[in-house]
């Protein structure tokens, strides 16, 4: 069956046959793309480059319906709009059983096989990418809000303004908010023999001291829609330590701050009482686009997390991690000040 190109001046009712919105910019996107052949009863393939034609009717239609092109491709048929995985599944189903390509696709046909390799074949994306330094498309225009806007929701206009700076950053972007303050920070036996493991994790420091000088970068990346965390400790008794990770949200009020090796924190967002509070919903593994809960609340206790403000310009935290036969483990706690705010 016969490929084409779009014009940037096609209308909806050209939208007959199979569109193929892509990323023109990804290698294994315009492999797919151009290589893609499906069968005869559903007429032609129309290309479409996402890049290219960013004010085509149909990129304006797959942005209301809120399908984001950085977390897939897009394929229509008849109304129908297969978003990421569901559009590989149309590929395996569909497709005429020529060449390498399309053979390779047929494997896709099994719903379960599907699922486990899109995020791979995601992240493969992503990467190539990364290496070619280029941006995501950005289609849902996401840059404009903060990334943890849409997890407050109507919430969020509630907030005081020291936490609307604190979580003012903004995906596929160059932010940064640093905030500095003093923490007191301390652990409990038994918690400390698991100081190798948290330290392997590059993960929180198991130590007791007060008056912990400590300072925080909130940034973001131009790739990826994370929001990272970059904790730095002056610790007067031991040697300075760096605590890195990065939060991704999952829809709704779901958050899971991911470290070292993919291990991740599972969390619920949540304005109330006055308090943005952090409330555990368990561990998992983050790889390749893939959460993998792990059951381990029972061996590693939970934590849970509030944050207040102090007046416009200042806020107060508290983190405690409670074993449910040891009770309270570890915490920190202290005030920060927004020293260099978003500009």
């Amino acid at each position: 069956m016969s490929t084409s190109r779009s014009g940037s001046n096609a209308s909806n009712q050209d939208w007959t046959g199979v569109w193929f919105v892509y990323d023109g910019d990804c290698p294994i996107c315009s492999m797919a793309s151009h290589a893609l052949r499906v069968k005869q009863q559903f007429g032609r393939v129309t290309l479409l480059n996402a890049r290219e034609y960013t004010d085509h009717p149909l990129l304006k239609e797959i942005r209301e319906r809120q399908l984001d092109l950085d977390e897939g491709m897009v394929i229509v048929h008849a109304g129908q709009f297969y978003h990421g995985q569901d559009a590989l599944a149309f590929m395996a189903h569909h497709g005429e059983p020529r060449g390498g390509f399309n053979h390779f696709i047929r494997l896709f046909r099994w719903q379960t096989l599907s699922k486990l390799a899109y995020p791979w074949m995601r992240a493969v994306r992503n990467g190539l990418l990364r290496l070619r330094h280029k941006r995501p498309i950005d289609n849902l225009n996401r840059t404009a809000d903060p990334i943890f806007k849409p997890v407050f929701g109507d919430q969020w206009e509630q907030l005081p303004p020291v936490m609307k700076q604190h979580y003012a950053i903004r995906p596929y972007s160059h932010d940064k908010v640093i905030v500095d303050g003093m923490m007191d920070v301390v652990c409990y036996w038994p918690l400390r023999a698991a100081r190798p493991f948290y330290r392997l994790m590059g993960s929180i420091p198991l130590v007791t001291e007060y008056g912990v000088r400590c300072t925080v970068h909130f940034t973001s990346s131009p790739y990826n829609r994370n929001f990272g965390f970059v904790r730095h400790f002056w610790f007067v008794h031991r040697r300075f330590y760096r605590f890195r990770s990065r939060m991704l949200t999952l829809g709704g009020e779901k958050v899971i701050e991911i470290m070292r090796f993919g291990f991740c924190w599972k969390m619920l967002y949540r304005w109330e009482e006055d308090k943005v509070k952090l409330i555990h919903d368990g561990y998992g593994l983050y790889w390749f686009g893939h959460l993998i809960p792990l059951p381990v609340t029972w061996l590693l206790g939970r934590g849970d997390a509030e944050e207040w403000a102090i007046d416009d310009n200042r806020f107060a935290m508290k983190v405690i991690m409670k074993h449910p036969l040891f009770g309270t483990q570890y915490s920190y706690s202290g005030t920060f000040t927004i020293t260099q705010p978003l500009e």
